[in-house]
């Protein structure tokens, strides 16, 4: 299975970055990143609606679709990763992850995901937000397998 992360802004370099790549580099599933400008138009309506074709069209064929919203459900670990592994068997053979940016996600686009997901009731820096979305990834992954990564 292939993972795109879409998401609106620039990870750039920094201690975020070096543990997103960390993370990602441990995966055994391909992962395609493609970072959307932010968008400046004037209302938080517009910039939504702005990101949110911009993030489609970086994820016109996911298989499936996982939204980052803080309203999403908050699963655990071994959820997600029995939901990835079930899409999986499933067939899905291109998985996407949406990470807004400080507006958030325009509505339509969380209800076209299978699944819209917070990292937590808390409020989280993006560039954070997108270390932890690897980091829970290869651990789904090393659930999948066995592997000791993940203790309960």
């Amino acid at each position: 299975m292939d993972i795109i992360v879409a998401a609106v802004g620039k990870l750039g370099r920094g201690p975020e970055a070096d543990l997103a790549a960390a993370y990602a580099k441990r995966l055994a599933w391909p992962v395609r990143v493609v970072e959307c400008p932010e968008s400046r138009a004037d209302t938080v309506d517009q910039r939504r609606a702005d990101e949110a074709r911009r993030l489609r069209k970086a994820l016109d064929r996911a298989d499936r679709l996982i939204a980052l919203d803080e309203r999403g459900a908050a699963l655990t670990s071994r959820d997600l990763a029995g939901q990835i592994q079930t899409w999986q068997n499933d067939g899905c053979r291109q998985l996407g992850l949406i990470v807004g940016g400080p507006d958030g996600l325009a509505p339509d686009l969380t209800r076209s995901a299978a699944l819209t997901l917070s990292l937590g009731r808390l409020t989280w820096p993006h560039k954070l937000a997108r270390a932890m979305v690897y980091e829970q990834l290869y651990r789904a992954w090393t659930i999948t397998q066995g592997h000791p990564y993940h203790r309960d």
